[in-house]
């Protein structure tokens, strides 16, 4: 079940964390994010093709002034939100991306737009630009939207649980991939 406006200001109550939160972003049955101070540009130039099994990092950060940051065609980046969230053990939450700007070909998360219960931190999201124009972002736009799920019972284990190995719990700022990891 998606919670409605009512029912997250509820759960606001009853421990869901959004810090920031402001009215105005509340929609009927999502909550508006905005786009934090720098991105994680790729500099794919480094190499040849990604192996999952080793720690690379082929990205570096761009802090966003007041003049934007152009997203060219095809480019993929990764943001992250001002908000910092805890949801918790009974609630999940998708981030999405927002229609006015998926209208100018901007997509946000390409596959990571589930947060489980128990995170804690800054959501880290993918951004692409599928159109032939470049695109000018922000620092500050409404970039994302999350919308929050009830579970439908407690789950025995929650994100940031050890035995489970969760690698973003408690990330700021747009973080790299971690997948090498999953080797270990």
């Amino acid at each position: 079940m998606i919670l409605s406006d009512r029912d997250i200001k509820k759960w606001l109550k009853r421990g869901l964390v959004i810090k920031p939160f402001k009215k105005l972003f509340l929609q009927p049955s999502t909550y508006d994010l905005k786009l934090d101070g720098e991105v994680r540009v790729f500099d794919n130039y480094k190499t040849g093709f990604i192996d999952t099994k080793k720690k690379v990092d082929l990205t570096r950060i761009v802090k966003l002034n007041g003049d934007g940051f152009m997203i060219h065609p095809g480019d993929f980046i990764l943001g992250s939100t001002q908000e910092y969230f805890e949801i918790p053990s009974l609630l999940c939450a998708k981030l999405e991306g927002r229609s006015s700007l998926g209208r100018l070909g901007l997509v946000i998360h390409a596959t990571a737009g589930y947060v489980d219960p128990g995170f804690k931190g800054w959501l880290t999201f993918e951004i692409g630009n599928l159109s032939r124009l470049p695109i000018k972002i922000y620092k500050g736009m409404r970039i994302a939207q999350i919308c929050f799920l009830k579970m439908s019972s407690e789950p025995e284990r929650l994100y940031g649980d050890s035995l489970i190995g969760n690698k973003y719990q408690g990330q700021k700022g747009p973080t790299a991939s971690k997948y090498w990891r999953d080797y270990e």
